[in-house]
This record gives structure tokens, sequence and C-alpha cells, in this order.
């Protein structure tokens, strides 16, 4: 008679606590980054449209790694519910968003301080060294202007925050893993 083993898979599964705090502070700045980052770059790329001008590449990459972003942290939010975030994958995901808002600050600082575009001298030229009153067409062509110089810089910022959270993540996510063999 033949013997016949059986064998029994055992699955352990990994139980990873997150600190409560400051994943959701990370999340909500996130999503705020992310969303200043979408609207302003949309924005830019509705008036390249309107105004009839080639739209160029840093347009419609901010509002890719916008979207991105906000995907991110929508797959995110569905582990945590899950009780699935795993620190492995949030590390490897935040890195490869680093990388996009690496991309981001370096392009957008070669458009605002850049010596061809340098539209942070030509707003400090044209718009702050400028101010109209009064309800007439150069007031409201004045109050445009300064809006597009202020979406650039908050771009700027955002892309800069961005990149130091996603920094952060991956230092949480690592202590979290360590956390777990510990």
């Amino acid at each position: 008679m033949a013997r016949s083993v059986v064998s029994r898979a055992v699955v352990v599964r990994q139980r990873y606590v997150w600190p409560d705090a400051q994943l959701n502070i990370w999340t909500i700045v996130m999503l705020a980054t992310a969303g200043t980052i979408l609207g302003v770059f949309a924005q830019f790329m509705q008036i390249q449209n309107q105004m009839r001008l080639g739209t160029p590449w840093l347009f419609p990459y901010g509002v890719t790694v916008g979207a991105l972003t906000i995907v991110f942290i929508i797959v995110e939010l569905i582990l945590i519910v899950q009780r699935k975030l795993m620190p492995n994958v949030m590390i490897l995901l935040s890195f490869v968003l680093l990388v996009l808002f690496i991309t981001g600050i370096i392009a957008t600082a070669i458009q605002l301080f850049g010596p061809d575009a340098n539209i942070n001298g030509q707003c400090q030229q044209y718009v702050n060294n400028n101010r109209p009153v009064g309800a007439n067409i150069q007031t409201l062509a004045w109050l445009q202007q300064k809006n597009i110089c202020d979406c650039w810089m908050a771009a700027f910022a955002f892309w800069i925050i961005g990149a130091v959270f996603l920094i952060w993540m991956m230092i949480m996510a690592s202590q979290v893993n360590q956390d777990a063999y510990a």
C-alpha cells in the first residue's frame, strides 16, 4: 500500500501597524499637493489652448503626475480599509512618485528662474511692480496676470512639498516594516 503525504499550507499574515495620525496628515497633505498641481497645470493648459499657443510638455506632465498621485492615494485608502497596506508597496510607489516630483521641481524651476523663460523675473517686473486700480480692463488683465504668477509659485512650492512628503512616507514605511519584524 502506498503512502500519501498530505501537506497543509499555512498562511501567515503579517500585520503592519501604521501610525494613524501621521498617515492621516500625510494623506491630507498629499491630496492637497496632487490637487493643486493637477489644477494649476490644467488651468495653464486651458489658457494656452484659449490663446492658441502650443502647450509645453510640463503642463500635461503636471496634470498626469497630479492624477497619478490621486490614484496612488485612492489605492492607499482602499488598502487601509482592507487592512492590507504593506510598507514595501508604499516605499516602491513613493519612490516612483518621488522621481516624478523631482523632475517637476527641476522643470518648474527652469521655467521660473531660468535664463530663457524667467517667469519670476517677468512677474516681478510687469505684475508685482505695476498695480492698476479701478473697474477697467487693465485692472482685470493685471488680476489675471497676478493669478498666473501666483499659480507658478504655488506649483513650484507644492512640487517641493510633495517630494518632502514622499520621502517622509518612505521613512515611515520603512519604520513600520522594521517594527513588524521586531
